[in-house]
């Protein structure tokens, strides 16, 4: 069995949706709900990573354990400063669990450290559910993902990729929705963050892109369950709680 800790990265000034994290669903907060399935996912460790004081306290009061950190430009790079401040093993997996991303199913996180476990030649591993509509393929804060015969990432982008030129092929073509989740070595995270942001990582808003950029290997599988889509936007909650409630 796959040792694995989990890091919840957690910020309060989301541009799309300030004070993201405290946000109730079914009467507790989105980070809460990320917590539970981390815990759930039998990391050995699970830690809230923020630098606001507002979710330090929520994440405190119902029994989680919080890791203060700078600011940050990415969840990355935030926990770059969570392996420094926990005194890491080089060799410690540590799973990236996007605080928003309630409904994550623990076998997932387990699954994504497995699987970075087993590629020794991958600096990172993520996971990817099939697209079955034109609606999610088509919307920017869904993220998809093309990658190779082998499983690595070959392109993460906002847009409907692969691009399909000619319309009556549209049926044929197969999209993958990012889910967000990574695995790392605690040791890789220093050299990513050695690095700046890749033009194209700030161009899309996609903080993945940087190692692709810098000719890392990331492993991609098919997610064991499918979440629904992560919390981007107040009408991506509105979705979610009819979803559950339905």
């Amino acid at each position: 069995m796959t040792s694995f800790c989990v890091a919840i990265p957690a910020r309060y000034q989301s541009t799309r949706f300030p004070g993201k994290p405290l946000v109730e669903i079914h009467g507790k907060p989105m980070v809460q709900h990320v917590y539970e399935r981390a815990v759930a996912s039998g990391a050995t460790r699970v830690v809230v990573a923020t630098d606001d004081q507002r979710i330090a306290q929520v994440v405190r009061a119902f029994g989680g354990e919080v890791c203060m950190t700078r600011a940050h430009p990415s969840g990355t790079d935030r926990l770059a400063e969570v392996v420094q401040q926990l005194n890491l093993s080089d060799d410690t997996i540590l799973v990236n669990v996007q605080g928003d991303e309630p409904m994550i199913p623990p076998l997932n996180i387990a699954q994504v450290a497995h699987n970075l476990a087993q590629h020794t030649d991958a600096s990172i591993a993520t996971l990817v559910v099939p697209i079955e509509d034109a609606e999610e393929r088509d919307n920017p804060n869904i993220v998809k993902v093309v990658f190779n015969q082998q499983g690595y990432a070959l392109y993460f982008s906002r847009a409907a990729i692969p691009y399909v030129r000619d319309q009556q092929d549209v049926a044929q073509a197969k999209y993958y929705r990012h889910i967000g989740i990574y695995a790392y070595r605690a040791a890789y995270l220093g050299r990513y963050t050695a690095q700046p942001p890749a033009p194209m990582e700030q161009a899309e808003c996609l903080e993945q892109l940087r190692a692709l950029y810098l000719g890392d290997r990331i492993h991609v599988a098919i997610a064991q369950q499918t979440p629904p889509p992560g919390i981007d936007t107040p009408e991506d909650l509105v979705k979610l709680l009819q979803a559950i409630t339905s």
